[in-house]
């Protein structure tokens, strides 16, 4: 998840970005960040580090609630018809 906030959003802090972004999604009632998640990933550093992991319907409700270019083409290639996906 992490790195599809860095990409989509070009932030420097994408961890905080996320935090913030998950804070958000609670407040107005949407469970995402409740049904994402952990998986233990293998680091360049040799360990192991629990990330994030979205299913594609995650990913894209993620998508759509991010105010950025760089996540229009997502938007406009899966055509959300101003519907919310957040029933997850």
């Amino acid at each position: 998840m992490i790195d599809v906030i860095k990409a989509l959003t070009l932030s420097k802090r994408p961890r905080k970005y996320w935090n913030d972004l998950k804070t958000k999604l609670k407040l107005e009632g949407c469970q995402l960040s409740e049904s994402i998640g952990q998986v233990k990933l293998h680091s360049s550093d040799g360990k192991y580090y629990k990330t994030d992991e979205a299913n594609t319907k995650q990913f894209l409700r993620l998508v759509q609630s991010i105010p950025s270019p760089h996540a229009e083409p997502f938007k406009k290639g899966y055509s959300f018809e101003n519907k919310k996906i957040c029933t997850i």
